[in-house]
């Protein structure tokens, strides 16, 4: 069942910008996708319209089923099925303490106090940030405001959750508690929608991948059919992981590796790793 369609999705600019160009996508419930390109791409312009922050110039976006129009109460549904964590966490937090930002949204869906209190305490458990309710976001390191940025998106309770880069500016061991989190939500069965420039972690998370190139879906498909399709990737100005491009530089020199692990094998097994990781 498809939960995000776009079909002849087209944005332009107010500055004349042709940002989007026929973007025709379908992401089915319960998917891990990314979307990658270089700079420019129309990655984060496309984002914004699955929530109706930006309107199509032409085409549509259709989320379970029912297009994304500009009235106030379609609007308020849409959002509150898809949550858009944004690339910068300080665009997203701007309350006084963790705690009243992560209520912010519930408290404008007129729960109930003891509700808004339930998915506060709920949200924040789920992303390993309980203990820092009551400080002020802006003390919090870049790892740290992502997850509460992704707590106040879960207090919404959405189906989908799209997030901007969101390990970006990250360390390793932040970008894989991120991972950790979103690897998680997607086994309770919420669809998730990423991107991002780190190649290296597309694989491990992703189950498919569209990539952008000038506002247009340059190609679409699984991790293992998008990287070792080296004409796409040079094409898109991407290179391949590390990893996969270390092997077939010496497979090129002929270098005899007995190394047998694909992309998805590889992928499985960081994926353990990323299970390990604690949040704390």
């Amino acid at each position: 069942m498809s939960i995000i369609e776009t079909r002849d999705l087209d944005y332009h600019y107010p500055d004349g910008t042709h940002a989007l160009k026929d973007v025709n996508i379908n992401i089915k419930k319960g998917e891990r996708t990314a979307f990658i390109g270089s700079n420019g791409a129309g990655k984060s312009t496309l984002f914004l319209h699955f929530n109706g922050i930006l309107r199509p110039s032409s085409g549509k976006v259709v989320i379970g089923g029912k297009p994304v129009i500009s009235q106030k109460k379609e609007l308020m549904e849409i959002r509150q099925k898809v949550g858009l964590v944004f690339q910068n966490p300080d665009d997203q937090l701007f309350s006084p303490t963790v705690e009243e930002d992560v209520a912010f949204g519930p408290m404008n869906m007129g729960l109930s106090m003891e509700e808004v209190e339930q998915r506060v305490d709920d949200s924040l458990k789920m992303v390993g940030m309980q203990d820092y309710r009551g400080k002020a976001p802006h003390h919090l390191s870049g790892g740290q405001k992502k997850r509460v940025a992704i707590a106040g998106i879960l207090a919404m309770d959405p189906e989908i959750m799209v997030l901007d880069e969101p390990t970006t500016g990250l360390d390793p061991y932040g970008a894989a508690q991120i991972l950790k989190i979103l690897y998680q939500l997607n086994q309770e069965g919420m669809t998730i929608l990423l991107t991002s420039h780190d190649v290296d972690m597309i694989p491990l998370f992703a189950n498919r991948i569209y990539v952008m190139h000038h506002g247009a879906i340059a190609g679409v498909g699984s991790p293992e059919e998008i990287f070792t399709n080296l004409e796409l990737i040079k094409e898109s100005h991407l290179r391949q992981p590390q990893v996969a491009d270390l092997l077939r530089r010496l497979q090129n020199d002929g270098v005899g590796v007995d190394v047998k692990l694909t992309v998805k094998e590889a992928r499985k097994e960081l994926l353990k790793v990323i299970k390990r990781v604690e949040l704390r």
